[in-house]
């Protein structure tokens, strides 16, 4: 695959990605802070820190519009300049996105667009809304799924609105790491799973 589009997001063992009452302010809800403590170890040398480094080589970035907004629009860039595409239900006239970003309201064309502008280079998501789209449109090619040892029992969680697809995924890649392990999935098409 020459730039898989690949989910990147931290998880609780029962699937939240944020605590309850997530809203700005309080943008991972209460206690989603626990999710990113593996962050911490980002500049070793160790597995999160191989993990984090390889998030900031992707060539471009797909957010959900929830997780944009939380994130205060990433002040226009989330790293070194890649384009920005928020996939939202609506792009309205006189709300201009910041700095590399831009709004885009179909999934596949979001696909297209992050694909071109990302090069040879991984294509980078986040958010629960932009994953679920992105899946359900057959665009998301790998998930990187931080999980994290411990049950948030409320929040928001990152698979909830997927509809009754089956989904099929390939483990193809483990890594243990202080408080986390960094799983990657590839993502079966249907075709494959017949």
């Amino acid at each position: 695959m020459r730039n898989p589009i690949r989910l990147y997001m931290s998880m609780s063992l029962d699937g939240y990605i944020a605590g309850p009452d997530d809203r700005p302010g309080q943008e991972l809800g209460r206690s989603g802070g626990r999710l990113f403590n593996w962050l911490d170890d980002r500049n070793s040398e160790g597995p999160s820190g191989q993990v984090y480094r390889e998030a900031l080589a992707t060539g471009a970035l797909i957010s959900g519009r929830r997780t944009y907004e939380l994130a205060g629009r990433w002040q226009g860039d989330h790293h070194d300049g890649v384009p920005i595409f928020v996939l939202t239900h609506r792009a309205d006239d006189g709300d201009a996105p910041l700095g590399h970003a831009r709004f885009v309201t179909d999934a596949e064309d979001c696909a297209r667009q992050a694909r071109a502008a990302a090069g040879d280079r991984p294509v980078m998501v986040h958010g629960a809304g932009a994953a679920q789209a992105l899946l359900r449109a057959g665009q998301l090619d790998e998930m990187e799924i931080h999980l994290v040892p411990v049950l948030l029992g409320a929040g928001r969680r990152l698979f909830d609105h997927l509809g009754g697809d089956h989904v099929e995924l390939d483990l193809v890649r483990r890594l243990e790491a202080r408080d986390v392990t960094h799983l990657r999935y590839r993502v079966r098409r249907p075709e494959e799973t017949a």
